[in-house]
């Protein structure tokens, strides 16, 4: 796959505002600076996250920490029109028009307190979606030089093709993890690496701590063996399964806790061993591999 110009982790801003932890300005600097200490530049947005608030709140972190903008990556995604007081909308849909796609760029543009974004998502597939006015959108946003590069969040291969009749994906943020891999299964990964699409994945420790069932406790039992044979914490384990794959997946961690995030990078220095991987594999599946 092609080179990246992302950190190889990348910081889920998800939680940092109202839809999580709710920091404040000073503890999302915080968090900036101990992402940046530990070799994660590149942060993850979206329009909608915090009921549309997140992104502002960041933006006001990130111009009075003094950080430099060409030393961090900037991600964000729109489409998504959800039920809001802050919008008109009386009920959830996607809004893909030329006009709305450029007005939500602009208005993240602001929130977040910058000139451009590194990468734009369409934030999930619409029916009623045309690749032309898509492709006109993003023409225009690169020219203007507010957005560098430009993907797609949860689209199918076949919705992927559509759009790239008329315009380039380079990215496809996906949901992906040790207990939900239908994406290497069932085609979506080939697909990726086929056509030269960087994947992306959000929630990539999946259900392991989420849940308590028969697959999570299979999966910890396994993972407290991996976890003292590779010296570093369960989360990362399952972090080193996912950046196994051929296909140069990014993982989006969403988590706001400091402790965690200095730990991340560590994945990108596990050797998982072949048959640790299909192991862990297995045990997700409850059956050996076909």
């Amino acid at each position: 796959m092609n080179a990246t110009p992302f950190s190889k982790i990348i910081a889920g801003t998800m939680t940092w505002g109202v839809w999580g932890k709710n920091c404040n300005t000073q503890q999302m600097i915080e968090l900036m600076h101990c992402c940046l200490e530990n070799g994660i530049t590149t942060f993850d947005h979206a329009d909608i996250y915090g009921d549309y608030t997140t992104e502002a709140a960041f933006g006001k972190a990130f111009n009075e920490s003094t950080i430099n903008r060409s030393s961090i990556q900037l991600i964000s995604k729109c489409g998504i029109q959800m039920e809001s007081d802050k919008r008109n909308n009386f009920v959830k849909h996607y809004d893909y028009s030329t006009s709305y796609i450029i007005e939500s760029v602009e208005q993240s543009l602001r929130n977040l307190q910058t000139d451009y974004l590194d990468l734009l998502l369409l934030h999930r597939p619409s029916p009623l979606m045309r690749a032309d006015e898509i492709a006109e959108a993003i023409g225009k946003l690169k020219q203007d030089g507010k957005i560098l590069d430009f993907g797609v969040s949860n689209f199918t291969p076949l919705q992927t093709d559509l759009i790239e009749t008329k315009i380039k994906i380079n990215y496809n943020q996906i949901s992906f993890s040790i207990t939900d891999f239908e994406a290497m299964t069932k085609g979506s990964l080939d697909h990726m690496q086929t056509r030269n699409i960087t994947p992306m994945c959000w929630s990539p420790l999946g259900t392991v701590f989420k849940q308590d069932d028969a697959q999570t406790q299979r999966l910890k039992k396994m993972l407290a063996n991996f976890s003292a044979k590779y010296e570093v914490p369960a989360d990362i384990i399952l972090l080193a399964w996912i950046l196994k794959h051929p296909a140069g997946i990014l993982p989006v961690c969403g988590t706001a806790d400091p402790s965690r995030l200095a730990n991340l990078m560590k994945a990108t220095t596990v050797n998982m061993e072949l048959q640790d991987w299909f192991a862990l594999w297995s045990e997700s599946a409850g059956v050996p591999v076909p």
